[in-house]
């Protein structure tokens, strides 16, 4: 009777998807309408071009010519050298620090003291390039972005191109550039009179790699040459370039659309080369960042870079769910579909990669280029609400599988069983020395939760097959992790540990409201993995999932974790970071009754509203708190937080950083797209659009949210 059930739910679903409510042309007239329109360069964000593995940062030219915005992907990295004092000569010198943890010494990778270099290193390395710069190129000095007149600039979302003009010396020039859906490729057309004449060119530029931790709103150094070297050979209408940066090796391969071979110069003392071209006054030219890539041959022309580019994104807009608000007399309505239609384009180019996505995405560097871990399912579980499950399984399971091993061992070197998946990561799977890094554990049932949308796309056992490795792994460490406590008879987390908030004592960190929601919500996950499969399930799971401590509450509302010290008292530091007990009712489906009082979360969210410094906190907060007033049933309150003055969103629409991180902060953007696809899909048990009925909204393709 459960199985026949299970597949009635999932017949439903799938049938709420097939309904075609919103027509082709429609969509399109709707993504058209919110096209980015600018009169000069943004001092933060580019237009960009991409494939979500690989993108293009423009300035109001149409390349970087005077914004040395960034070409980046998830597969171009540099490490600097070793360093070379005595005993810290290679990462496996790094012994981290150790820590107790209830009853015995744990080992934790933190920067130890006495290992201050192998540490730094480790923290630093690798860190994701800007692999070029290209721009076009006055052959005279002083001209700038003021000296260029009757700029305009727009971003065809339904088409995935930028296209530029200006009027320069009584001449006009305009630049369009696309990119590849497949391939690191991108498609420049330039055409202007200044181009047959000799009086403008290209260049193309290569920097050194940066040891900041935020580069931004650009990447890399562009005055140091000391450790790289570019040679370059040219044949015909192609010129490629090796970039040596340290031991890391990068090629550019440049093609144009004349037979003639194209001067290019290089600028004394600089990895800057300049391309004087002739022939007509329309320029292709087509820019090849591929690796592997051992021949011209094979490097698309500018046509057909320009034809994959409209039918991926004409394919990506029409097959996707869509939200139409266009009918909303009222500027909440539109202001929230400007940023939908913009989130979903933003997406699509800078996190629909083969890895997890940074948290800036491809357009520059947080945290040295490295992803976190515990950030992934805000950056790309939205790709599965928005009917876009292809776009994630780029990077789900095969992220988790190929980082299975590394995170059995660093389980197995603390005495835990199963798997525990690092936080600050780069593509080997090696976690970033630091406190917060060890000692954060949210991102452990992040497997579970993008498994169940899996499987709800595709109820088969080739979906059980594919991801019941990392879910096995997961959980054998949440019921290991799990410390019995013979006093008060239940299962704790921590200490030592930090929550969601990222700012408690981690020694004085007990039972955290939302760790023990999502513990509880995985470990059932993976129960309900072992019976599709007709696979016992293990005991401790069981043990560990029904005999967690019970949500901490303090004042009759939930509390960051158990016995926290001024919980709900006005001014206190507690009330800042993430509100992370509201996701206990929004972000996941409700606890079991006996875990949840909905009384207490209504005084709960109520506090929030009331106490807590939004201002200190993370966008995504807003995204959790409106799924958390959704579920509560206030979707004016939902709204009002999507569109909080705090939670900002640029004319491009790229989420702001805020305080404390710098634009564009792109979990911001997932999200918002997740809280979205909840008010238009609801939930189980309360299908359908959430939308105020004056917004006259028209959903279409949305799934329930669990």
């Amino acid at each position: 009777m459960l199985i026949h059930s299970q597949t009635c739910t999932l017949l439903f679903i799938h049938a709420i998807k097939a309904v075609a409510i919103i027509s082709a042309s429609e969509r399109r007239d709707i993504v058209r309408s919110f096209n980015p329109h600018r009169n000069a360069s943004s001092s933060t964000t580019p237009l960009q071009v991409g494939n979500g593995d690989f993108a293009f940062g423009a300035d109001i030219t149409g390349l970087q010519t005077f914004s040395r915005f960034s070409i980046q992907s998830s597969w171009a990295w540099h490490n600097f050298s070793l360093p070379t004092v005595e005993h810290q000569t290679s990462p496996s010198d790094f012994t981290g620090l150790y820590w107790w943890a209830y009853d015995r010494l744990v080992n934790y990778d933190m920067p130890n003291p006495a290992e201050s270099e192998i540490s730094n290193w480790l923290v630093q390395n690798p860190q994701r390039l800007n692999m070029a710069n290209i721009g076009l190129h006055f052959f005279e000095v002083g001209v700038t972005e003021d000296t260029i007149f009757d700029k305009s600039q727009y971003l065809d979302l339904w088409e995935g191109t930028v296209i530029s003009s200006f009027n320069y010396k009584e001449s006009d020039v305009s630049v369009q550039v696309w990119c590849h859906p497949g391939q690191p490729v991108v498609g420049i057309a330039i055409k202007s009179d200044l181009v047959s004449s000799g009086e403008m060119g290209i260049f193309l530029e290569f920097p050194n790699s940066d040891l900041n931790k935020f580069d931004a709103p650009y990447v890399g150094m562009w005055n140091d040459t000391s450790n790289s070297t570019v040679t370059m050979r040219t044949s015909g209408n192609t010129a490629t370039f090796r970039h040596k940066l340290d031991d890391t090796s990068n090629q550019v391969s440049i093609t144009w659309n004349t037979d003639k071979e194209m001067f290019v110069d290089r600028l004394n003392g600089t990895n800057k080369f300049i391309f004087r071209p002739s022939g007509p006054d329309t320029l292709h030219i087509v820019a090849d960042f591929s690796p592997t890539r051992n021949t011209s041959e094979n490097i698309p022309t500018y046509s057909t870079v320009a034809e994959e580019s409209q039918r991926w994104w004409t394919k990506y807009w029409e097959s996707g769910a869509f939200i139409d608000l266009s009918a909303a007399r009222n500027s909440s309505a539109k202001e929230l579909q400007r940023r939908v239609i913009l989130s979903q384009y933003l997406v699509a180019v800078n996190e629909a990669s083969y890895n997890p996505p940074q948290e800036s995405g491809l357009v520059n560097n947080g945290w040295y280029g490295k992803f976190h871990l515990e950030m992934f399912l805000w950056h790309s579980l939205q790709f599965a609400r928005w009917g876009h499950l292809d776009l994630l399984a780029r990077s789900a399971p095969s992220t988790y599988q190929r980082f299975l091993k590394s995170s059995i061992d660093r389980a197995s070197a603390q005495g835990y069983q199963g798997a525990r998946w690092g936080k600050m990561t780069d593509p080997t799977g090696r976690s970033a020395p630091g406190e917060i890094n060890a000692l954060l554990i949210w991102q452990q049932p992040h497997v579970m939760h993008f498994a169940e949308y899996f499987y709800r796309e595709a109820p088969h056992h080739k979906t059980l097959q594919e991801w019941d490795d990392v879910i096995t792994a997961s959980a054998d460490f949440m019921a290991s992790y799990a410390w019995w406590n013979e006093t008060t008879r239940v299962y704790d987390l921590g200490p030592p540990m930090y929550p969601v908030s990222e700012n408690t004592n981690p020694n004085a960190t007990l039972n955290p409201t939302f760790e023990l929601a999502y513990w509880r919500f995985g470990l059932h996950i993976a129960c309900q993995w072992k019976k599709r499969q007709g696979i016992s399930i293990p005991e401790k799971w069981l043990d560990v999932r029904d005999n967690l401590a019970q949500f901490p509450i303090i004042d009759n509302a939930y509390a960051v974790y158990e016995n926290i010290p001024n919980m709900w008292r006005n001014g206190s530091t507690t009330l800042q970071d993430h509100p992370a007990m509201a996701g206990i009712y929004g972000l996941l489906p409700p606890p079991p009754n006996d875990r949840f009082n909905l009384t207490v979360m209504q005084n709960t969210a109520k506090l929030i509203g009331a106490l807590w410094d939004l201002s200190d906190s993370y966008g995504w907060d807003f995204s959790m708190l409106a799924m958390n007033s959704l579920r509560l049933g206030d979707t004016d309150q939902a709204i009002s937080y999507l569109l909080d003055p705090l939670f900002a969103f640029d004319d491009a629409g790229y989420p702001e950083g805020g305080s404390r991180v710098p634009t564009p902060y792109m979990p911001n953007t997932g999200g918002l797209l997740l809280a979205t696809a909840m008010m238009a899909g609801g939930w189980d048990g309360d299908e359908g659009s959430k939308f105020p009925a004056g917004w006259h909204a028209r959903v279409d393709g949305f799934t329930p949210s669990l």
